[in-house]
């Protein structure tokens, strides 16, 4: 995909590749250490919720998820109408909870570090994608650079040439 979007001569992929490459990075650091999970954890101590063994995953479902339902009802009312807040509100809050979920499991450092790997891999083309998206392929300037519009003109002002040069004159 980045060999065929640099032949497009799409600008910014550089700066995809980094963005993807430091998200990987935070997120691959965050899940090595534990950090989420250790960070709901003591949330959830400090609430003194219910049964020790699943706090950190009620804390994470609950923020990330009403993290999620605001996303997902400020996109719905961007969308405009009733159907589209609903939907957003709950689409926001379903993802949230499953990333709260996902953020409250306690990863070996290996494993974390596998999804910090993965996660910006997944995002190097997403964002390559929204950027070709956004930017559009400018299918003129496509057109130039394999077109031979230079050689064209040269042989026809080469063949005028030849003609004034040379006119021909009555066939018999």
């Amino acid at each position: 995909m980045t060999a065929g979007l640099v032949a497009l001569r799409v600008a910014g992929l550089r700066v995809d590749v980094a963005v993807a490459a430091i998200v990987g990075l935070i997120v691959a650091v965050l899940f090595a250490l534990s950090l989420p999970n250790a960070a709901w954890r003591a949330l959830g101590d400090a609430a003194a919720l219910g049964d020790q063994s699943w706090r950190a995953l009620l804390v994470g479902v609950v923020a990330i998820g009403a993290v999620g339902a605001l996303a997902g009802l400020m996109v719905g009312i961007r969308a405009g109408g009733g159907g589209a807040i609903a939907r957003g509100l709950v689409g926001g809050l379903v993802l949230g909870a499953l990333g709260g979920a996902f953020s409250a499991i306690s990863f070996d450092p290996r494993a974390g570090a596998a999804v910090g790997a993965t996660l910006g891999l997944v995002a190097w083309p997403a964002l390559m994608a929204a950027r070709t998206a956004r930017q559009g392929i400018d299918g003129e300037a496509l057109k130039a650079r394999f077109w031979p519009q230079a050689t064209i003109d040269t042989t026809r002002e080469t063949i005028e040439w030849a003609k004034a040069k040379n006119p021909r004159g009555p066939r018999s």
